[in-house]
Formats: structure tokens, C-alpha cells, sequence
């Protein structure tokens, strides 16, 4: 998210700044001052504050400015970052942190246990707006128990937290820069990390700049400067990688993934993800509180018809309430696509007929506004009108991110790609204390059992158990249908020719930090 909106997120920079990478053409250690990146994406920010943001896109820009004690490698793993390593209790009730020595924030500050405590009280700080702050609430308090030493207390065994402190949300910032640059503690949005690259410039609308921070501790990425231009439209992007105006672009027009891989100028990486996309319906609105409705929904739209003439084959239809790759998931079914069912359902909720508001995203995701369209028009086949609409990323995210009681979103589109592979992230699109604004259950969803659930697995120690508990909560999940499920995205990246050592992260992350010429 995750917005994953989303998503959860974090730590794709990081993980490859700690020397892994030159591979391919280049030779490791080489840089350039003068030459910069370019990377086309779809959407702008709706924020740069690393505990703030929602957005997998987002977090990728800023992974290569702040960086975690922890990240997230290629396999899914948690491997060291700011921190060397780490060790739980035998209790599960504290978790242990040593620091790397020598790190210095890009302001030139020292960064320290003093830094990670500020970091974190702040996200967990209510007066702060952390709309992924769910996974961290198990920390009780932050203990800076000396310069190169951090404990967290917790208020119960966690045994996904050290996870989940890859994510971007628990990036460590520059205690000193939160009332520079036009930052305050609670409007931080010129963001100073121990990153590779520090943040330059914002012009919203059209692009972020970073500039390599020479003082990393890490290996340095080889170009000076990388500027991710905002370019909604998937079909410029496109344009604008054939005509060497961008090096790298993610998401390309899918219609035209083939021809792009038969083109000897570019390459095509079609990442797997633990992104799943689906129409989040609105629970509590009194058109659609009936189970009965919501799993008409589901039985009117032919996902699979959708994949295959939308998306072109880039994507899997969701058998469960979250992607394969994520521990926890067990297989559900399906919901099959099956009109007259939709309609007998209808009938007997009392709805033959229904008219819905219904916003989609353009540039979040693949084929986003073109598949919310097919999905409108299989919803019209049941007697269910809509007339979807869209509206830039900030826009949408203000938008479905409002409380219950300002809300009026009835059917928007989203995705939600965990930030680690566990189903304990997934499970907070579930879950009443997650509801915007606090969080971002944006169907505002809630079942006692599911809650139960999901707070019972929160804390059990034994992997088998948690996976149990996890595929029960699923399949009351499935059959409360607060969502249209609908398919895992596969993430296209492609880039020029002319560079390598792009690479990717499970976790709907692009990695360019090792990006270099090719020879």
C-alpha cells in the first residue's frame, strides 16, 4: 500500500545501496556527476512525509532518500539496514536493535539511537498522520538505550514487526530537519534520511528531483541525479522511453507489452507483485450493507474476460482475500463469473436495481480507468448503473480517505500490495481501526469474528497457528465480500537498452539504485 492506495512498502533502495549491486554492464563503484535518470511514473505525491505517505510509487522516490533499520530484499526476507542486527527476547516483549556506526543523515547530522527514537515516537504519535501506522501499534515505547542501541518495548508478542519496520512509514529522519526547510513536526515534506540520494526539488504536477547524496555510507548509485517525471498517461510514457526522453518507465500501455518486448531498444520486466486489485464497496452505505448485494457484485463482473481483452494476460484472478506470495494465504475459491446468480441475489436483498457512484483511478495501476469501464459496463448487464469517473491521484486519494461520516464514495477502485510478505498488512484493509482516517479501510469493513481473527493471529508465535487463523479470517472475508475481488497485477517495468541493473522488489518495488550504462 500500500495506496495502495497503495500499499505498505519500503526499503527496495535501501537494500541495494549496501553494495550488492553493479551488476551488468558498468563496472561497480563508478559514478557521474552530470548524468541523471529519468523514470516516467504515473502519478505526483500527495505527500513526501515518509511516515505520511500511502503509495508504493511514492515510497519508491523516497526510499532513496530515508531508509529504515531493516529492508526488504528480492526473495521477500528482512535483511539489515541501519541496523546490523536484531534480537527479540525470549518473552517476544522487546526487540533489541544495534545501529551501523558512521552513518550521517544528509543534512550532516549523526545519525544515532537518539534518531531512531524520535523516528518512531513520531510515527506512533497520533498528532501525526500515519495512515499505515497499524502494523507498529504493538510497540509500546522506543528505548534509545545508548548511541548505537535501540529497544522496543511492545505490548505483546509481534511476530511480524521486524517485518513490517521495512516499510517506509518507520524510515529514520533527520531529528534537526524537522523544523528546517519549511518542515514542521506535523507538515514534514522536504524529507532528510541517510539515503543513497537526498531530496532536491518538487514541482508538483511534473516531477521530483534527487541528487546523490556523496556522504551515503553504502555503495554510491552511479548517476548524479534522478528526476521522476509525473506522466498520467501510460501511452506518453511509452513515447517518451522510444524517444530517449525517459531511461525508465513503469507501467506501459499493457496493449502494447508484446511489441515492446519483440523492441531490441528496450527491456521488459514483468515483475511478479503482491498487489491485488479490487473494487472496494462501501459497507455502511445503506445501498450496500447487505451481504447479499456485495456478493452480486462480485458474481457480475468477468474478471477473467477483463484480464485477458484489458489487461492482456497481466494479471491472475484472486482466489482469496490476498495475493498468493504473502504467508497466510490459503486458496478460497472463486467468485465465478455468473449473471443470473448476480441478479437471483439482488432480487432477494430487495435491490433489482440499483444506481452507484463508482471513481477509478488514471496511471495508478495497469489498465486502471479502462477496466474500471469493463467492470461498469458487466454491473450495467445485472441492473446495476454506474457512470464511473476519475480524477488526478491526490484528488482520488483526499477523496476515499475521508471519515465515514464525510464519505460518499460508493464503488472506487484500489490496490493494496503489502509492504512485507505477511498477511498481517492485507488484513488491515479488514479491520474497524483502520478505517480512514486512521487508516485505509476504505470499504469500512468489520466482523467480529474477522477482527478476532486477525488480532489472535497478531500475536501467535507458532507459524502454523497464524496461518490457520489467517485462512479463517479469509474465507469469512470472501463471504462478506466487502470488495469486488478482483486479480493480482503483475508490475511492468521497461527501460532503455542503453543502461542495466534494473531490477525489482516483491513488493510492487522498481530498483534502480544499481541502473548504470550498459556496455
Amino acid at each position: 500500500m500500500t495506496l495502495s492506495a497503495c500499499g505498505g512498502g519500503g526499503g527496495s533502495a535501501n537494500t541495494s545501496g549496501q553494495g550488492q549491486g553493479g551488476q551488468g554492464g558498468g563496472q561497480a563503484g563508478q559514478t557521474s556527476q552530470s548524468q541523471t535518470l529519468t523514470v516516467a511514473i504515473g502519478i505526483d505525491a500527495d505527500t513526501l512525509d515518509p511516515a505520511g505517505q500511502t503509495t508504493t510509487t511514492i515510497q519508491n522516490i523516497l526510499d532513496y532518500v530515508t531508509q529504515p533499520l531493516v529492508a526488504l530484499d528480492k526473495d521477500g526476507k528482512t535483511q539489515p539496514l541501519l541496523a546490523t542486527s536484531w534480537e527479540p527476547s525470549p518473552d517476544g516483549l522487546t526487540v533489541t536493535f544495534h545501529l551501523r556506526t558512521g552513518v550521517r543523515f544528509q543534512d550532516g547530522t549523526p545519525f544515532d539511537a537518539q534518531a531512531v527514537k524520535f523516528s518512531l515516537d513520531r510515527m506512533l504519535d497520533p498528532k501525526v498522520k500515519v495512515p499505515l501506522r497499524g502494523p507498529f501499534t504493538a510497540i509500546q515505547s522506543v528505548e534509545a538505550k545508548d548511541p548505537q542501541t535501540v529497544v522496543l518495548h511492545l505490548k505483546h508478542p509481534a511476530p511480524a514487526l521486524v517485518s513490517a519496520l521495512t516499510e517506509t512509514a518507520a524510515a529514520i529522519i533527520s531529528p534537526a530537519s524537522i523544523d528546517k526547510y519549511g518542515n514542521t513536526y506535523e507538515n514534514y515534506q522536504h524529507p532528510v534520511g541517510t539515503g543513497p540520494y537526498a531530496f532536491k526539488e518538487w514541482v508538483k504536477n511534473d516531477h521530483i528531483t534527487l541528487a546523490r547524496f556523496d556522504g551515503y555510507w553504502g555503495q554510491k548509485p552511479y548517476y548524479g541525479s534522478v528526476v521522476f517525471k509525473v506522466v498520467p498517461e501510460a501511452a506518453t510514457r511509452e513515447s517518451m522511453l522510444l524517444a530517449g526522453q525517459a531511461d525508465v518507465i513503469i507501467l506501459p500501455p499493457a496493449s502494447d507489452l508484446k511489441a515492446l518486448q519483440q523492441n531490441p531498444a528496450v527491456k521488459v520486466l514483468l515483475a511478479p507483485s503482491d498487489r491485488t486489485i479490487f473494487i472496494a464497496i462501501n459497507t455502511q452505505d445503506p445501498k450496500l450493507k447487505d451481504p447479499r448485494v456485495r456478493q452480486a457484485l462480485n458474481y457480475a463482473v468477468d474478471k477473467q474476460a477483463i484480464i485477458q481483452n484489458v489487461l492482456f494476460g497481466a494479471a491472475d484472478p484472486m482466489d482469496a482475500p490476498m495475493a498468493k506470495s504473502l504467508f497466510g494465504y490459503c486458496s478460497i475459491g472463486a467468485y465465478p463469473y455468473d449473471p443470473a446468480k448476480a441478479k437471483q441475489l439482488l432480487q432477494e436483498a430487495g435491490e433489482p436495481s440499483l444506481t452507484l457512484r463508482f471513481i477509478a483511478p488514471t496511471g495508478r495501476y495497469v489498465q486502471d480507468f479502462q477496466a474500471a469501464q469493463a467492470i461498469a459496463g458487466d454491473l450495467a448487464k445485472v441492473g446495476v448503473q454506474t457512470s464511473v469517473q476519475t480524477m488526478d491521484w491526490p484528488t482520488y486519494v483526499a477523496t476515499m480517505t475521508k471519515p465515514l461520516n464525510e464519505n460518499t464514495t460508493q464503488l472506487h477502485m484500489l490496490g493494496w500490495a503489502p509492504g512485507y510478505m505477511d498477511a498481517e498488512q492485507q488484513m488491515v484493509q479488514f479491520l474497524k481501526a483502520d478505517w480512514p482516517p486512521a487508516g485505509l479501510a476504505s470499504s469500512f469493513y468489520t466482523n467480529p469474528k474477522v477482527e478476532q481473527l486477525v488480532a489472535q493471529a497478531g500475536q501467535t508465535v507458532d507459524p502454523a497457528q497464524r496461518q490457520q487463523l489467517y485462512c479463517e479470517a479469509s474465507k469469512q472475508i470472501w463471504s462478506d465480500a466487502p470488495w469486488i475481488f478482483l486479480w493480482t497485477q503483475r508490475f511492468p517495468i521497461v527501460y532503455s537498452a542503453k543502461i542495466t541493473g534494473v531490477s525489482y522488489l516483491p513488493n510492487e518495488m522498481f530498483d534502480i539504485l544499481n541502473a548504470r550504462p550498459a556496455q
